[in-house]
């Protein structure tokens, strides 16, 4: 029943966050802006749909548990969960499951983009790893990480190239990596 309730909720926010970001699509499309990443974003769905599944499988068919280890994880998932809504806030309506820049727009640094790139994509490789550990769903855990790691070394270079291409987003991240905090930005200011 607790595994039935934890993904049916977390099932139910991924179907919002679509309906969010069908809304955010419209919006900017409406205002001129451009899709990128077509090619690999059905492939992305796939991996994010096809997770579920196999989650759901493996916890029911090999009759995994609740990790000995719960209350640490739910903390660590509790905490992804306010990490997303930041980043997704931050974001307004500029926050998108596809790669849909405004041309011109300004680069949003605020909220958890001051420190980090890319903070949305941290917290779904951490939930990719979290939420299996639940129930003790390891080998969900270690296939979808690294299909994650996959898609993601073919996301992260069209979004930045997109961003390059139409926003000051270069200038903007100069001294910042992927995945590394801002530090030397912060020592300027």
């Amino acid at each position: 029943m607790i595994f039935l309730i934890f993904v049916g909720l977390i099932i139910f926010q991924r179907i919002t966050e679509l309906v969010i970001a069908r809304k955010n699509e419209a919006w900017m499309k409406e205002h001129g802006a451009i899709e990128f990443g077509q090619g690999h974003y059905p492939a992305m769905v796939s991996i994010h749909t096809a997770f579920f599944i196999f989650f759901i499988l493996e916890v029911n068919l090999m009759e995994k548990n609740l990790s000995d280890y719960w209350p640490v994880l739910l903390a660590l998932f509790i905490f992804t969960q306010a990490m997303r809504i930041w980043a997704l806030a931050s974001l307004g309506r500029f926050w998108n499951t596809k790669i849909i820049i405004l041309p011109g727009a300004n680069v949003i640094k605020r909220g958890p983009y001051k420190i980090i790139k890319h903070p949305n994509y941290l917290i779904v490789a951490i939930e990719l790893i979290v939420i299996p550990l639940m129930f003790n769903a390891y080998i969900t855990m270690a296939v979808f990480t690294l299909l994650n790691i996959l898609i993601l070394s073919i996301r992260i270079p069209a979004e930045e190239k997109a961003l390059r291409e139409l926003t000051k987003y270069e200038s903007e991240f100069s001294n910042q990596g992927r995945f590394v905090p801002n530090l030397l930005n912060k020592c300027d200011n």
